[in-house]
């Protein structure tokens, strides 16, 4: 079904709107798997006939099946792009997604590890000898040293590492630069893992590559930030977010501006950067607990 409409928007979305290729992924998915749930309602549906009542009752099954509001939520963005570039097109008279709300999402706190941990990843672990350790240990530094994102750091190629003026030149959402600023630590680091990787004969103009010599995927990376922070942390979750989360909660909790920590994260908007300060008021409180002479009573 709608084979042809699926196929122009997705290279709509990669030529004209030149959505990362993580993102048309995960449109891909969500459409895939509402085509298939409207298959088996009714086969012979057409393209034009798709009336938000079928997608009200897609997002109320997805929802049954026990997915977050978040996933709820993301399936009916990704309709609602895919209907919006079909009524461009002419393809359909209306966007029947328009009428539909999702799920409230909760609100939950971001996950991170605490300043502890972070100097235990660096100082007390053991990489593995070798290429592969060396780039392991610079990908968890260039993540909690940036806060770039997954697909950022996947993408960053060794020219954008000026090792001269100390940055990181980082292409984010919506293709916005943004320039990050890094640690004569990191340079060291960077400018050893380079040396290593020239001597393995490793050409790739990427700067994080296998010892194939191919760009790491999104996979890959999470794979490695999985099993380094299992070793320091025994939370749930310990995914590249996770270290994106926690260089901004630490900036926030040593004093940081936030307005700079907005645009060190690349955040369109300041309420996206005030999730973190939750930490920080925490680290309030236990200082009035402690040292206001009323606080106990």
């Amino acid at each position: 079904m709608f084979e042809k409409e699926c196929s122009d928007f997705f290279s709509y979305l990669s030529l004209q709107k030149r959505a990362s290729k993580l993102t048309v992924a995960a449109y891909r998915t969500d459409l895939q798997q509402f085509i298939s749930f409207l298959s088996k309602e009714d086969p012979e549906l057409k393209l034009q006939e798709i009336s938000y009542q079928h997608i009200r009752h897609y997002i109320s099954v997805v929802i049954e099946q026990g997915n977050s509001a978040e996933t709820s939520n993301r399936k009916l963005s990704s309709l609602r792009s895919f209907f919006k570039y079909l009524q461009k097109h002419n393809l359909v008279s209306s966007n029947p997604v328009t009428k539909l709300k999702g799920p409230k999402r909760s609100k939950k706190l971001p996950s991170f590890i605490d300043e502890s941990q972070a100097h235990s990843v660096f100082h007390d672990l053991t990489f593995e000898e070798g290429f592969n350790g060396m780039r392991d240990k610079l990908l968890i530094e260039i993540l909690y040293s940036t806060g770039i994102r997954r697909a950022e750091l996947m993408n960053l190629k060794e020219s954008d590492a000026d090792l001269f003026n100390l940055q990181l030149k980082v292409l984010g959402k919506r293709n916005k630069e943004r320039i990050i600023p890094f640690s004569i630590e990191l340079k060291r680091n960077l400018e050893a893992y380079m040396n290593v990787k020239n001597s393995e004969n490793l050409s790739s103009p990427w700067l994080l590559v296998s010892e194939k010599n191919k760009q790491l995927s999104a996979h890959q990376i999470t794979a490695i930030v999985k099993n380094v922070l299992s070793k320091v942390s025994t939370a749930g979750k310990k995914s590249p977010h996770v270290l994106r989360h926690s260089f901004a909660t630490h900036l926030l909790n040593n004093g940081a501006d936030i307005n700079a920590v907005k645009e060190l994260l690349g955040h369109a908007g300041l309420s996206a950067t005030q999730i973190y300060t939750h930490n920080t008021i925490s680290k309030l409180k236990k200082t009035y607990q402690q040292a206001h002479p009323r606080s106990g009573e």
